[in-house]
């Protein structure tokens, strides 16, 4: 994805590279004209005026050496950044993009706090490398290389210097970016540990408070927070261990410069006048070479965070989606007859399966209810139906269609599902509205609203459909959120709609001014209702009974009242906490 982020934005990468090494070269040749400065001032065969025009002749180089490269210095810092920030929007996107091809059970694979943190921090680490990358990096090879061989030129005698110089800043950073890297890989685990705490206890807020959690929820995070401090110390340590080598290794080698200088002026004057006008020129070249070594060891400690983020988010671009819609299939309009056909499900590193052979057959505008223990599966079946998982065996069908072969917008078009949780999303009313039907009208809005019996605290709203809903829809009440979600179910009319225990959060005359709407203006569409009450499935056409993941009771209400030991108990055990 990096490399064809670098592609599309292959012309500023290019005068980023430009830039940084025009940058690097000015570096590089400021030194040489400091030499010429020195070794003129210290020489004794010029004149006081023939002295003067050469140091003003070589100020004017400096000065314009020293403008080409502020102005390089600028351009580089420029489009570094424009290429770090074009790159992380483009990985940003992409990542994104493909989270939302996922399937039910990738989410889950990864865990959703785990995916927002790749999304952001992982990116974030990303776009810091790539900053770095073009800003500096490109730069070290320039300095490193040009340096060496510009201190060899400037004062051959003293080569072997350098080698010293480079050998042990090498062997400093090599021992101390060692150390460094287990912490960096720890660092992203800890940072995903923190994020699901955090938002496990404040969307679980109500709970923690309910039983006082709070000190318990605490003590986890300042474990875990604790824990991330030791391998930032840890770090940090290593680091302030390292410039004080660095310095003691810098200044030892311009001691060693100075006192061999030295002996060259005592032995003879011309190489006196050509060593005391390059000894500046060589310990700046050394400077570089220190800088170069240092930044390449910094970049290598933040580039094994950085890969460790790009290998993170390159295992959510190639994880292939669970689920794989027939992308030659076109849109249609399907019947509303649902088929269960020797259907198992099993969820993701589950051993036991949820569903165990099931086999059914509803038909087109039928209204069926499925009920059952807490655990039986109800929930799980019905996200059978709109594709939210498929079967690990067996067949389901709507229209007599397998829904393996028809496709996304078929989907979307004919089935809607309001499922057990109510969830609203940050904006307006309209807008949540919208996601069943995105070419929705007020009129449509409307008539889904009075279905849902939502109509009249909508109209109580400032703004009404434009009223603004908070995140989670955290200024609506648990019974206003359900009413909404009905609302966004029945807004396109679909031939087969499922309402996964939509109605447990509704007084019970709202439950039933919802059912009897449902009735009269979905009289044609196939409705599955999901249930923990039988009083609301009481009048379906067709009850399903599941019990421990397996259909042990197919009839009426009257047919399994009579018959259906799993029913009957259910039926009388509601029916005695009525009375």
């Amino acid at each position: 994805m990096i490399f064809k982020s670098i592609k599309k934005h292959i012309w500023v990468v290019l005068g980023a590279i430009l830039a940084t090494f025009i940058y690097a070269g000015t570096q590089l040749y400021q030194p040489q004209v400091m030499k010429h400065i020195l070794t003129v001032l210290s020489s004794t065969t010029y004149t006081r005026h023939e002295m003067s025009q050469k140091v003003s002749g070589y100020g004017i180089e400096l000065l314009i050496v020293a403008g080409i490269g502020i102005v390089a210095a600028i351009l580089s810092t420029l489009a570094a950044a424009r290429v770090a920030q074009a790159i992380g929007a483009d990985v940003r996107e992409a990542t994104y993009k493909k989270i939302n091809t996922f399937s039910y059970e990738n989410v889950e694979e990864f865990n959703a706090g785990n995916l927002v943190v790749r999304m952001t921090n992982d990116v974030t680490q990303i776009q810091n490398l790539m900053f770095m990358v073009f800003q500096i990096l490109m730069r070290i090879p320039v300095l490193l290389i040009g340096g060496v061989i510009l201190s060899i030129t400037t004062l051959p005698r003293l080569w072997w210097i350098t080698v010293i110089l480079i050998i042990l800043i090498l062997a400093v950073t090599a021992l101390l970016m060692g150390r460094m890297g287990p912490h960096f890989m720890a660092f992203q685990k800890l940072m995903d540990r923190i994020n699901a705490i955090a938002k496990q206890n404040l969307r679980g807020s109500r709970v923690v408070k309910s039983f006082v959690q709070e000190q318990n929820q605490i003590d986890e995070f300042d474990k875990t927070s604790d824990t991330l401090y030791d391998h930032n110390w840890a770090v940090g340590k290593l680091f302030s261990a390292m410039i004080p080598l660095f310095t003691v290794i810098a200044q030892g080698a311009i001691w060693l410069a100075i006192w061999f200088v030295s002996t060259f002026v005592t032995n003879s004057t011309s190489i006196a006048q050509e060593s005391i006008g390059g000894l500046s020129t060589f310990m700046t070249y050394m400077g570089m070479i220190m800088f170069a070594i240092i930044m390449g060891g910094m970049i290598s400690m933040f580039a094994s965070r950085g890969m460790v983020s790009i290998g993170r988010i390159n295992e959510v671009l190639k994880t292939e989606p669970a689920m794989k819609f027939d992308e030659t299939a076109q849109d249609e309009v399907l019947a509303g007859s649902v088929e269960f056909d020797h259907v198992s499900f099993s969820y993701p590193h589950d051993e036991e399966a949820m569903l165990k052979d099931i086999s059914f057959k509803i038909e087109p505008g039928q209204m069926v209810g499925i009920v059952g223990a807490t655990g039986a599966g109800k929930s799980t079946l019905a996200q059978l139906i709109p594709r939210l998982f498929d079967p690990t065996e067996g067949t389901v069908k709507v229209g007599g269609k397998d829904l393996k072969n028809v496709s996304r917008g078929t989907l979307k078009q004919n089935i809607s599902i309001v499922l057990q949780k109510a969830i609203l999303f940050s904006g307006t009313i309209a807008g949540n509205i919208k996601q069943g039907k995105a070419d929705a009208t007020e009129a449509d809005m409307s008539r889904a609203a009075q279905i849902a019996q939502a109509a009249e605290f909508i109209q109580n709203k400032e703004g009404q459909y434009d009223a603004e809903v908070e995140e989670r829809g955290n200024n609506f009440s648990g019974g206003q959120k359900q009413r909404l979600s009905i609302t966004r179910g029945v807004v396109k009319n679909p031939n087969v709609l499922i309402l996964d225990d939509s109605t447990s959060a509704l007084d019970a005359k709202s439950e039933k001014l919802v059912q009897e709407a449902l009735n009269k203006d979905l009289k044609d569409t196939t409705t599955i209702v999901i249930a923990q009450k039988i009083s609301s499935v009481v009048h379906a056409d067709k009850i399903l009974v599941l019990d421990q993941g397996k259909l042990v009771g197919e009839g009426t209400h009257s047919e399994l009242a009579a018959s259906n030991a799993v029913y009957q108990e259910i039926y009388e055990t509601q029916k005695a906490k009525e009375d």
